[in-house]
């Protein structure tokens, strides 16, 4: 059996992964799950709410993003509660990719903008995040495009697909979990 769009049932969607989308920001990537996109900036700022280092994501879903067009957030003046719990759970799975002491004190923000979903958005934001984030931090091999898994405060293994341009390019995986692209695409 297949699903609707032709894929087996055990089948993930082809994946994309556009590093430096955005010229401005410190870090950014296009993130393409099957029809869904997601445009992930990463922010970095010289300060910290807590005294160490402090990762927080922002989301959001373009009007259009779907079949039918939805009102933007800002013209509730609130988060809708979909957009306010997906934006925890970003923050909340990039923080536990950081080591936020090793940080030290800066607060980089994720800004995860959905352009189009055809499902996988909350799976997208986090990818996108951990791939685009950059970090403009001297620590991290300066620059402002060194990205935030060459920063100690990642904790990681490698970065799979640095060598050969497939669809796991950038993509980080945490200290004792498999590569999604197979240890023949890891460096470790």
């Amino acid at each position: 059996m297949t699903r609707q769009d032709g894929r087996a049932f055990d089948e993930l969607r082809p994946i994309k992964i556009t590093p430096d989308f955005v010229k401005f920001a410190e870090g950014s990537c296009l993130i393409q799950c099957g029809d869904t996109m997601v445009l992930c900036c990463a922010s970095v700022e010289d300060r910290v709410p807590e005294g160490t280092g402090w990762v927080t994501a922002e989301y959001s879903m373009l009007p259009r993003a779907n079949r039918e067009r939805s009102k933007r957030d800002i013209a509730k003046l609130k988060l809708s509660p979909r957009s306010a719990e997906i934006q925890r759970l970003v923050g909340r799975s990039l923080r536990a990719a950081v080591d936020l002491a090793k940080l030290g004190e800066h607060t980089i923000t994720i800004d995860c903008d959905v352009l189009q979903g055809d499902g996988g958005t909350r799976t997208a934001s986090v990818t996108g995040g951990v791939c685009g984030a950059g970090s403009g931090l001297p620590e991290a091999g300066g620059g402002g495009r060194a990205g935030l898994q060459s920063h100690p405060a990642f904790r990681h293994r490698g970065v799979c697909g640095n060598r050969r341009g497939d669809p796991y390019a950038g993509f980080a995986v945490q200290r004792g979990q498999p590569c999604p692209g197979g240890p023949e695409l890891c460096d470790e």
